[in-house]
């Protein structure tokens, strides 16, 4: 059976200020905070107003390819350019989002270095890694699904369908 465990908007507010301070204490800046579509929109919105940084997004779970591998092709033409990127998503869980991310910034040649990425919750047992995470589980142990305050008002069946899609990660 699943377990949904609701992220407070309390607690989601501090993992955002605990990234923040992760990005004021590095050396490394971003010129941009790029959202991913779509658990990282509303994270990189917050984390956008607690740094002053601008934000940018791409669209991944929609898989629609204008919103989704376009843009990274720009987003790559912006590193060559010299700007640094933070993607930004609600949680590096499979690692499959942020392996594709690589990929296509890779293929369209961006600049290594220039890119990193940052969750709110980071699996320690994730196919990649991230630079900056404001939480760390491990799925072998934690099958909880994390219910982030934006996702809180979607039907509970909807909830259920997207906790299943990928049975590993909660069974």
């Amino acid at each position: 059976m699943t377990v949904f465990t609701d992220i407070p908007h309390d607690a989601f507010v501090a993992a955002v200020h605990a990234l923040a301070q992760q990005l004021a204490d590095d050396v490394w800046k971003p010129d941009f905070i790029i959202g991913i579509g779509r658990g990282g929109l509303a994270p990189a919105v917050y984390l956008s107003h607690a740094t002053g940084l601008p934000m940018l997004s791409v669209d991944y779970s929609s898989q629609v390819k204008d919103f989704a591998d376009e843009p990274l092709v720009k987003l790559a033409g912006r590193s060559r350019a010299g700007e640094r990127l933070l993607f930004l998503d609600d949680i590096n869980d499979s690692g499959r989002t942020i392996a594709h991310l690589r990929g296509a910034l890779r293929a369209a040649e961006a600049v290594p270095g220039s890119i990193r990425f940052a969750t709110l919750i980071d699996n320690l047992s994730s196919a990649e890694r991230v630079e900056y995470c404001a939480r760390t589980i491990d799925r072998t142990v934690t099958k909880d699904w994390f219910v982030f305050p934006w996702e809180a008002v979607a039907p509970a069946e909807s909830l259920a369908d997207d906790a299943a899609a990928v049975p590993e990660r909660i069974a």
